[in-house]
């Protein structure tokens, strides 16, 4: 069983699939996560990849425009999400290539499809649609911080690019299997794109950022959770505005924070990543202004770069030390069974 995907609340676009993945020219896998999150969760949805020069990859057939689009493709998703959401002057000719191929394009950057002279021109003359998904809706409000009814958990992270997203929808899952009513909130383009819907929440005015988080989750019955995605980390630099309106918004419950064993320094920066204990510290005091009750409810570590008995040891140390349940929710098994249970009661 999996949970919802309630695309009411944000952008709630109907979008072409299923998809070829445009890897442009990324050389670091942290910025194709786009990719990587669609390969995932939605790989029934994908045909293959196409490439300018990247040396990260899918594992999804290689195909040009033409062959996905003759192999069934509809449109072509950017899968990219690289600093500042730039879509390179290098790739024009390819995005032009795929619209001559019969695919419309989807893109969850911040540069938007529709203020690039050469592609709007190009989808005009073939009649084919650019689809900016990180657009948030109308209408967005200030947060009031006003107590709801239903039950939150937020993912929420020692750095960027870590799991968040993967660590929501495995818990969602999870969640849902246990005839839990459950919606998994998107707040990221990859999510929303897995979804269907959500709130593209670093693309949100900062003064409306806890107000989208507060729409992305409303009022729900006392037994149903809102499992959300989460952004950034109230560590980074440059993303910790996004964070801190999506904790103060989302009001949650419980929060799972999210870490890779290893890492050192912050994606894109030269700062040293912060410990699991402090990204407890600081999102519980932080987060209690709006949810005196909040509590964390575990760890979820992303072990890919372990093999199967390293992760196991890791595992199991970092639960011993923290004195809580900690899992690797890709993983599964007896451990993640027990952050699950943690998290509900």
């Amino acid at each position: 069983m999996n949970a919802h995907f309630d695309p009411t609340y944000g952008s709630a676009l109907r979008l072409p699939q299923p998809y070829l993945l445009f890897l442009a020219d990324t050389v670091d896998a942290g910025f194709a996560k786009t990719a990587f999150g669609l390969r995932d969760w939605a790989g029934d949805k994908c045909v293959g990849e196409f490439a300018i020069g990247a040396t990260v990859s899918t594992g999804l057939p290689v195909m040009t425009p033409a062959e996905a689009r003759a192999a069934g493709a509809r449109a072509l998703v950017i899968g990219v999400a690289n600093s500042g959401g730039v879509i390179g002057d290098s790739w024009i000719a390819s995005l032009v290539e795929a619209l001559e191929a019969g695919l419309d394009i989807v893109s969850g950057m911040h540069a938007r499809l529709s203020e690039i002279p050469e592609l709007v021109e190009a989808a005009a003359r073939l009649g084919r649609r650019l689809i900016d998904v990180r657009v948030p809706p109308s209408g967005l409000r200030v947060g009031t911080g006003a107590k709801r009814s239903g039950k939150r958990l937020l993912t929420v992270g020692t750095d960027c690019a870590l799991g968040k997203k993967y660590t929501a929808l495995a818990l969602a899952n999870a969640f849902a299997a246990r005839g839990v009513d459950v919606d998994f909130r998107a707040t990221g383009q990859t999510g929303i794109m897995i979804a269907g819907g959500g709130m593209p929440m670093d693309a949100v005015v900062s003064d409306f950022e806890a107000g989208a988080a507060e729409m992305l989750s409303p009022d729900a019955d006392p037994g149903h959770w809102d499992v959300i995605e989460g952004q950034g980390s109230l560590f980074h630099p440059a993303y910790a505005a996004v964070s801190l309106g999506l904790l103060h918004g989302s009001q949650p419950d419980v929060i799972v924070v999210c870490h890779e064993p290893g890492r050192q320094v912050m994606l894109g920066t030269t700062f040293a990543a912060p410990s699991v204990e402090d990204t407890i510290a600081l999102n519980l005091e932080l987060g209690r202004r709006t949810n005196p009750a909040i509590r964390c409810g575990g760890v979820a570590l992303n072990t890919s770069q372990l093999d199967a008995d390293e992760a196991a040891r890791v595992i199991a140390a970092e639960s011993e030390r923290l004195g809580l349940h900690v899992a690797d929710p890709i993983r599964g098994g007896a451990a993640f069974d027990a952050l699950v249970e943690a998290c509900l009661k």
